[in-house]
């Protein structure tokens, strides 16, 4: 199975957006040297808890540092750019870095309404076309001329690069069927809901058409995971995560709290409840327990790549959780 990293640039309680960013730079220089497939950043908008809002931009300066892994978007949100400049972005990191770089795109808006008619300009968002777009895109990377009157009379340059790979992500199905027609690779964010099925991956293969960006289909899974060498160190540092996804289902998104703020941290019975289900989308265990548990995954669902986003409080953790998973299942 291979390994991959996504990363959201957490700014934890007392850190900076700019330590964030230099943190996911120590991780995407890790990630190379551990052996880990690709690492993706987010694209977040009007939040002081993670820093990833141009992910194009940091993919392009993770590219340069790095020598052997994959940099990409997971995802860049299509709502909001035109598909003439993702195609000329991705095709410009591409003839940088050819081989090494991922279209991952996302249909949400990674933000709130307010960011989602700034990004617009003010203008009405458009929210159902995002596969048009994509299309549009992704046929203007593969120096294709588009039937979309907008955009047949121009080119994305550069041309001729070595074709960045493509990704759709998803989080409830829906964009299952829609990747495998396209040919594209297809992203499930098990840590969104919980909600993947072996309905959603076979959906995806049986669909699949190769495509000049994918020879034959690929499903990497998403995991919000907490490692440690003990299961008691693991839960100590995964009870800061907890708290936040308890306090982001209230509405009130705030920074991840120190092991330390946490384990003094009031909760009602409740919270204990509402903790304890939604560690559906948390895996917190020690190293051997996680590994063992995303491979029965594996087997069972049929993903060919596990994408793993952790966020302890201390970047020093954060590392040990990758180091960890890659001892384990290297």
């Amino acid at each position: 199975m291979r390994l991959s990293i996504l990363d959201q640039a957490p700014i934890t309680k007392g850190n900076t957006a700019a330590a964030a960013l230099k943190n996911a730079e120590e991780l995407a220089v890790l990630g190379d040297e551990l052996g880990y497939h690709r690492m993706w950043m987010a694209e977040h908008h009007a939040t002081n808890t993670f820093a990833s809002s141009a992910p194009e931009v940091t993919a392009a300066h993770l590219a340069a540092i790095t020598k052997k892994i994959r940099i990409g978007t997971g995802g860049v949100m299509l709502m909001h750019y035109s598909p003439l400049k993702l195609a000329e972005v991705f095709k410009t990191l591409s003839a940088f870095s050819p081989e090494r770089i991922d279209f991952g795109v996302g249909r949400a808006p990674g933000g709130d309404n307010y960011s989602i008619y700034a990004l617009s300009e003010g203008r009405q968002p458009m929210v159902n076309n995002m596969y048009e777009k994509f299309d549009i895109a992704l046929q203007l990377i593969n120096d294709e001329v588009p039937e979309e009157g907008l955009y047949n009379k121009t080119i994305a340059t550069p041309s001729q690069v070595i074709l960045p790979e493509a990704w759709l992500l998803g989080s409830t199905g829906n964009s299952a069927i829609q990747a495998g027609l396209r040919g594209v690779g297809y992203s499930f964010a098990q840590f969104f809901n919980g909600e993947m099925s072996k309905e959603i991956l076979d959906a995806y293969k049986r669909n699949f058409h190769p495509s000049a960006f994918m020879e034959k289909p690929q499903i990497n899974v998403s995991y919000m995971v907490t490692t440690a060498v003990t299961k008691e160190e693991a839960e100590f540092e995964a009870k800061p995560q907890d708290i936040w996804r308890l306090q982001f289902m209230k509405g009130r998104i705030e920074a991840v709290l120190t092991p330390e703020d946490a384990r003094d941290y009031p909760l009602t019975e409740m919270d204990h409840m509402i903790i304890k289900e939604n560690r559906k989308i948390h895996l917190v265990g020690a190293v051997n327990e996680i590994a063992t548990l995303l491979q029965e995954e594996q087997a069972h669902y049929g993903f060919d790549e596990a994408m793993i986003c952790s966020i302890p409080h201390s970047q020093e953790k954060r590392l040990d959780v990758y180091r960890l998973l890659a001892q384990g299942l290297f």
